[in-house]
């Protein structure tokens, strides 16, 4: 397990379940339970280390291994149920923030699929969720590939022909863990002495300019007085519940306002993100004119091709300007940090500073997870992920997918996180809340569609120009008369 993967497995809590997931929304008919059984069995030795359960090293002496489960039965991960009627929106998301709500089973697989019926206009449904020591967001979207399919009449599916491999005995694996922890680092850093040389002026000088561009950021963080206010209820204990809401928006509005008033999607979506915490606070009355929401914002550093489960990605902190009340001024300063961030960490490799977690020794990363998971945290009062989806129809069991939203756990003392996630032509922002501390959790999903409307709105006009700049451009385009007579005849 890498050091990241074992940060998030660490910080699993009986108040923090540490696992991300989906809901997939479908079109009918539903499926036979037996049918989805087995799809997923086949589908599953693509997919291996869903078949696989986590060995803890004695003494914490190394990182947890994974291994085949040798009891493993899929009947377990594969579950079943029905909504409420009317079988609406608002049934399935309080079915899912249930379901999202209970911790995983860590002694077997760390995985779940839910089949779902009962949904109005003939649809269902699949909630899955998956531990995040074993996936990351955009691993996740890999998965959700390997298990849908591009055609709505797949192929027959060979039976699965696998079998456990021996588990390895508590001091096999023990000494395994020890040695990778030090063979690993020593990759990182075993290169000849004169490349090592040749590279030291390079690397301080782009740690450097790094510093220097992320400045912004960090040092309103460290030193005190020198921060914004930020909203103290996003931070504090959390409790065992969650609630889970989505909204959605469409990419074609996206389009329209990163054309017309420039950044990029995550700029724009961040911008909308930030209209929903206006509006929350604004309704709490703890909005103040120079506030912001402080989001850690996960950016991956995986490689094309590159087909591993586990976690790649490093992180960049955006301070969300809630108190600006214009939607175009909200949208630049976004953009600004967001460029901000982007020349700093492109100056240094994102992959060899996370790279550096594998020096920790094991008992120290566990130390440090566990103490980001129940120390107050103030630095941050949120996250948001975005992860982009297929740009093409996918079909489980000859079903149509109609809807994705994504699911994301908060943790470390952050009682909101949001999920984006794109499919076809939608971006869905998945939001989950602290179920006591956010009974109020509607009005961000409401602000966000209100924040994304108000940016289209500016964007037309700026499209749109006046009626005097169009007499104007009218006038300028004219050609001019001239002053020399015509001729007579």
């Amino acid at each position: 397990m890498s050091a990241m993967d074992a940060m998030f497995y660490y910080m699993e809590g009986d108040n923090t379940p540490m696992h991300v997931g989906s809901v997939a929304v479908l079109e009918g008919p539903v499926p036979a339970y037996g049918d989805l059984v087995r799809l997923l069995s086949a589908k599953l030795d693509r997919v291996p280390r869903y078949r696989q359960v986590i060995q803890p090293v004695p003494l914490q002496l190394g990182r947890p291994v994974w291994v085949d489960d040798p009891h493993f039965q899929i009947l377990y991960h594969v579950r079943h149920t029905s909504l409420p009627k009317p079988g609406g929106d608002d049934q399935l998301r309080n079915l899912a923030g249930r379901i999202f709500a209970q911790r995983l089973d860590m002694s077997k697989p760390v995985w779940e699929a839910w089949l779902v019926e009962g949904l109005s206009d003939g649809r269902w449904a699949l909630i899955n969720k998956a531990h995040h020591c074993m996936i990351d967001g955009v691993a996740s979207t890999d998965l959700m590939q390997v298990i849908f399919d591009a055609d709505a009449t797949p192929g027959d599916l060979p039976p699965s022909t696998w079998e456990p491999r021996p588990a390895p005995t508590t001091l096999e694996a023990a000494v395994a863990s020890v040695v990778e922890a030090f063979t690993d680092p020593l990759q990182l850093v075993h290169r000849p002495t004169r490349e090592r040389l040749r590279r030291i002026p390079l690397t301080l000088g782009s740690l450097a300019y790094a510093v220097k561009e992320l400045a912004p950021q960090l040092i309103p963080q460290i030193i005190p007085g020198r921060n914004q206010p930020t909203p103290a209820s996003f931070n504090g204990p959390l409790g065992p519940n969650r609630r889970w809401v989505w909204t959605q928006a469409e990419m074609a509005d996206v389009r329209t306002i990163k054309g017309a008033l420039g950044g990029t999607v995550n700029d724009v979506i961040l911008t909308a993100i930030t209209r929903g915490y206006r509006d929350l606070l604004m309704e709490r009355g703890e909005l103040l004119p120079d506030m912001v929401v402080r989001s850690l914002v996960p950016v991956s550093i995986r490689k094309p091709g590159d087909d591993r489960l586990d976690n790649q990605v490093a992180s960049v902190v955006v301070d969300l300007p809630v108190g600006e009340a214009d939607a175009t001024t909200r949208l630049r300063l976004v953009r600004e940090q967001m460029d901000r961030n982007k020349r700093g960490m492109g100056a240094v490799d994102a992959g060899a500073i996370i790279g550096l977690a594998d020096f920790a020794a094991p008992t120290l990363l566990t130390l440090g997870a566990r103490s980001m998971s129940s120390m107050p945290n103030r630095l941050t009062q949120t996250g948001t992920t975005n992860v982009p989806g297929p740009r093409v129809p996918l079909y489980l069991l000859g079903s149509r997918l109609v809807e994705a939203h994504p699911y994301v756990p908060v943790f470390a003392g952050v009682r909101i996180a949001v999920g984006i996630y794109s499919y076809l032509e939608t971006f869905s922002f998945g939001i989950t809340a602290d179920f006591t501390s956010f009974p109020d959790v509607d009005v961000i999903s409401d602000g966000i569609r209100a924040g994304m409307a108000e940016l289209v709105v500016a964007a037309h006009a700026r499209d749109t120009p006046s009626s005097a700049t169009k007499a104007a451009a009218r006038k300028k385009a004219r050609p001019p008369r001239s002053r020399i007579s015509s001729p007579r005849a």
